[in-house]
């Protein structure tokens, strides 16, 4: 069953968390038929839930963490329900879309799969997307980065972590006329800011967990802003996507 690993940490998630970038919808949208329902599935603080709203009579958002979801903008066509992936309260055939971002991972895949055949309709989309580990492009820098991740936090990482690192590679899509594509997500971010960022690892709140509430990212804090330098730097998120058809 689907893991919550972020609702304590919703608030940071929410302005942490990068967003996507306009290429991926521009790709993902004109595969999509209809413009009537789509349903965002673990929308967390409701980021591509918004996007949809734009192009949609109606967004069904859902996640299993309600702190998450009150951190999501309200808007008119959008409803955000604590759901998980595997179990919705949605009529069958019922969506022209389906999108999961960043969160396929914490699945439980053949439910998941069943409950998305379930709510499609003719034609439904599936769309699935994630992005792998930040770079700056800075040797040093992204290798003390890598130690952190690998090393640092890596015990504290699920299992379900490495399915992101190579792009979902390893996890079954089993849908007709299933399209690829990549894309990048640049920020120019402080060193406070990226700091921030890796408090909202999973890895991190696991740490967290585990050692009376210890913070891991201070074991790399010192030395990561000093190679950072003052001011922003360029960091870069690797996107993936996938695209199929339910039925």
């Amino acid at each position: 069953m689907s893991l919550d690993r972020f609702s304590a940490q919703a608030a940071q998630y929410a302005r942490y968390r990068i967003d996507y970038p306009p290429e991926l919808y521009a790709w993902l949208l004109p595969q999509v038929g209809g413009r009537s329902r789509a349903w965002d599935c673990a929308t967390g603080n409701g980021q591509v839930a918004v996007v949809l709203a734009q192009y949609f009579r109606e967004v069904e958002a859902t996640d299993l963490s309600g702190s998450q979801l009150a951190e999501a903008p309200a808007l008119p066509n959008v409803r955000y329900q604590v759901a998980t992936a595997e179990h919705t309260p949605f009529p069958d055939e019922h969506f022209d879309l389906i999108t999961v971002a960043q969160a396929v991972h914490w699945f439980d895949l053949a439910k998941y799969h069943a409950e998305v055949r379930r709510v499609a309709g003719p034609g439904t989309v599936l769309a699935e997307w994630g992005y792998g580990l930040v770079q700056t492009g800075e040797p040093a820098l992204d290798a003390l980065i890598l130690h952190f991740h690998n090393e640092t936090v890596g015990p504290y990482w699920d299992a379900n972590r490495w399915h992101v690192l190579d792009a979902y590679a390893r996890l079954q899509f089993p849908f007709a006329k299933v399209h690829r594509a990549y894309f990048e997500v640049r920020k120019e971010w402080s060193a406070a800011w990226f700091l921030d960022y890796l408090r909202t690892w999973s890895a991190v709140a696991n740490y967290g967990r585990q050692h009376a509430g210890a913070d891991a990212v201070l074991l790399v804090a010192e030395e990561l802003t000093q190679k950072w330098g003052v001011g922003e730097r360029t960091v870069v998120f690797p996107v993936f996507a996938r695209t199929g058809v339910v039925h």
